[in-house]
């Protein structure tokens, strides 16, 4: 049985994210005065008197905007309304119940779900302020005064929602799920692949660059296996990054690369690799996290018998720290090849978790070191003695020598050609770590 899932909705500015990052003890939703700034829906844990459950903070309901964005925004309150088990409504007690709220009141009261109506920035203690009453008015019930700065509240607030859950059923968290991160610069079309995969807009999608601000988690089930798609707001250069929220944006999606088994790197197939391409790439590389480099938009580009190939050398060459990584050449907008992407992501990430015997690493070590003579300083020779793994995800490899200094850099990549010739290890990186014997392991 899936975690009952509580949705946060209520006008732009009314304090959604504050109290749900106070909710789940944690800075996800990103939290600015300007309005809007939720824009898609974040999914977080919550547990509260042994119940473990999932909540979802969602972009202000503006009823009856012009405004594309905020429409979009009320699309996405609109999905995870019908989703939700319970529904907390925020209104503010500063700004008093207004038309806006009223109406977004009756639209909640038409989804014939549990409503938990929250009034929040009651920050003061010892007294109710009377302006409290006025919201009895929504015919929703008994408002609770929340102070989402201070937590007061949220406690009552809690205690009302969890007993709309359904009947409790022990269930485990899946360890099986993959967790895969989407990254790249703005307006590749990375939320155009997971409304494709999903099947459904579960993710804004405008041509306007920078639509997805916050790192998205998506589950998804299918005959290949489990995942978990994070969708990332879009990275762009460091000198573009002069908005307070859009640097926010650029640390979240480093947090979910940081949190993930598997980055897709997409890139669009229009302008080839870019500057920073090579930058979003090379955050996922140095996590060392595996990697599938996504060549999007593939059926925008006039095609003959050579053009993947060429595109293929050009990759290669921009990233040429990335020969690892499969290349998948998809359209996320007609949906070809986006099922091959399936294989290719469990491919990778089995890969990043092989743990190979000491014993099968030496024989390499041995045969490798055969062909090709360890490198010689002023009559000093490199001598190796043993290599072991000690982690995986990266793979890491532990080498004993007699003198660091001795193993070059060239030497060591050959190892680990060698290393990679016999077990594979497709798309993840590989650390080699050098140790003079008489080193600790640790």
């Amino acid at each position: 049985m899936a975690r009952p899932l509580v949705a946060i909705v209520g006008r732009p500015n009314v304090g959604k994210s504050m109290l749900f990052n106070k909710l789940t003890g944690q800075r996800l939703s990103i939290v600015e005065d300007t309005p809007g700034v939720t824009r898609d829906r974040i999914y977080a844990p919550c547990e509260w008197r042994g119940r473990t459950f999932d909540l979802v903070d969602t972009g202000g309901i503006e009823p009856g905007t012009d405004s594309e964005i905020l429409q979009f925004m009320r699309q996405q309150a609109e999905i995870a309304i019908q989703n939700a088990n319970v529904i907390i409504f925020v209104c503010d007690i500063q700004t008093g119940l207004t038309a806006s709220d009223q109406e977004v009141g009756a639209m909640l009261l038409k989804s014939g779900k549990p409503v938990v109506l929250a009034v929040n920035k009651m920050d003061k203690t010892g007294h109710t302020d009377p302006e409290i009453y006025e919201f009895y008015n929504l015919g929703l019930g008994d408002p609770i005064a929340v102070s989402a700065v201070h937590g007061h509240g949220t406690g009552d607030l809690l205690d009302e929602c969890v007993k709309y859950f359904p009947e409790s059923d022990e269930t485990e968290e899946d360890e099986d799920v993959i967790k895969v991160a989407i990254i790249g610069k703005p307006n590749v079309g990375k939320s155009s692949l997971v409304n494709r995969i999903l099947g459904e807009e579960r993710v804004i999608v405008s041509d306007m660059a920078g639509t997805t601000r916050d790192a998205i988690d998506n589950y998804f089930e299918n005959q290949y296996g489990k995942y978990l798609f994070i969708d990332t707001a879009g990275m762009r250069r460091k000198s573009r990054v002069d908005d307070r929220v859009e640097k926010f944006s650029v640390l979240r999606a480093t947090m979910a690369i940081e949190r993930c088994d598997v980055c897709l790197i997409m890139i669009d197939a229009n302008e080839g690799v870019t500057e920073q391409d090579t930058k979003v790439a090379g955050l996922a590389h140095e996590a060392g996290k595996a990697c599938i480099i996504v060549v999007n938009k593939w059926d925008a580009v006039e095609k003959d018998d050579k053009t993947m190939d060429k595109m293929t050398q050009d990759v290669r060459r921009d990233l040429s720290y990335m020969t690892y990584a499969p290349i998948l050449f998809l359209s996320a907008l007609t949906g070809a090849r986006v099922d091959k992407l399936f294989a290719v992501i469990n491919d990778v990430a089995n890969q990043a978790a092989m743990r190979i015997s000491t014993g099968m690493l030496n024989e390499v070590l041995a045969d490798a070191t055969a062909r090709v003579q360890p490198p010689t300083d002023k009559g000093r020779r490199l001598k190796i003695y043993y290599m072991t793994q000690v982690g995986v995800k990266p793979p890491h490899f532990v080498v004993f020598c007699n003198r660091a200094d001795l193993f070059h850099f060239s030497y060591q990549r050959y190892i680990e050609n060698q290393i990679r010739a016999t077990f594979g290890l497709q798309g993840t990186p590989v650390k080699l770590t050098i140790r003079e014997k008489g080193d600790k392991e640790g």
